[in-house]
């Protein structure tokens, strides 16, 4: 079974929020002549990369709830300007909505098995049918 990854979406107040984030760095690669990859860049390398690649997911924690998922696609290690040893997250960019599940704050990334991760959510189901604007609203309230 995939091991996944959690991590806040920092910066973002939705989905709708995220997946625009994504699609303005896609069309910025695109000028410059850049592959057009999602990636995330993280100070620590997982040890389990091989679980993690074999199917795993990047969810992402928006406003106190993991609420979407990315299908991470390759994990590259390298070294930045000052020397430092970093990590690529690259993921697919396709955003899955998932059941929400409360989560509070915490730094950097967590490992999440697939038994403790939320499931998907169709588009017509329950959370996901819902106006951007509505769930917001009634996650602010602590009803989802």
């Amino acid at each position: 079974m995939a091991l996944n990854l959690l991590k806040l979406c920092v910066g973002a107040t939705s989905i709708e929020d995220l997946q625009s984030w994504i699609e303005g760095r896609m069309a910025q690669k695109r000028a410059e002549g850049l592959a057009e990859e999602h990636i995330h860049v993280t100070r620590m390398m997982p040890k389990r990369m091989d679980e993690l690649l074999d199917g795993g997911s990047l969810y992402w924690v928006i406003k106190g709830n993991i609420q979407v998922r990315e299908r991470l696609v390759d994990i590259r290690p390298f070294t930045d300007k000052e020397g430092i040893r970093r990590c690529e997250l690259v993921m697919d960019g396709k955003l899955i909505a998932t059941r929400w599940q409360p989560r509070r704050a915490f730094q950097g990334w967590r490992y999440l098995t697939a038994e403790d991760a939320p499931g998907d959510l169709s588009g017509d189901e329950g959370i996901a049918a819902l106006p951007p604007g509505l769930r917001n609203e009634l996650a602010e309230l602590g009803l989802l």
